[in-house]
């Protein structure tokens, strides 16, 4: 099992179109095989900090996720959304891993 932590720092003019967009690719990303779970958080501490907490079977899940058309959609939105690049860990029972 993997888990992989997305932090985001958004725009505070382009939140709610950040949100709605990943409500579509939350949806599609937990009908996915081998996705166990897949959250946003919103920050309580940062308004502008948005958390996705994603939950997989094994590292090869992650390959065809990132091709699909819900997260490519997502991404395009985010790109314009975000004010820093994401911040992705990847952890695994041996180690984490930061992109």
């Amino acid at each position: 099992m993997i888990y992989v932590v997305a932090t985001l720092t958004v725009k505070p003019e382009a939140r709610a179109e950040l949100i709605a967009a990943a409500q579509a690719c939350i949806a599609g990303t937990r009908a996915e095989p081998g996705n166990i779970a897949y959250d946003l958080h919103e920050s309580v501490t940062d308004p502008a900090k948005m958390v996705f907490v994603e939950q997989w079977e094994n590292a090869e899940a992650l390959v065809p996720h990132r091709q699909m058309e819900h997260f490519k959609a997502f991404g395009r939105v985010a790109a314009k959304c975000l004010s820093a690049p994401p911040k992705i860990e990847v952890i695994t029972p041996a180690d984490v891993t930061v992109r």
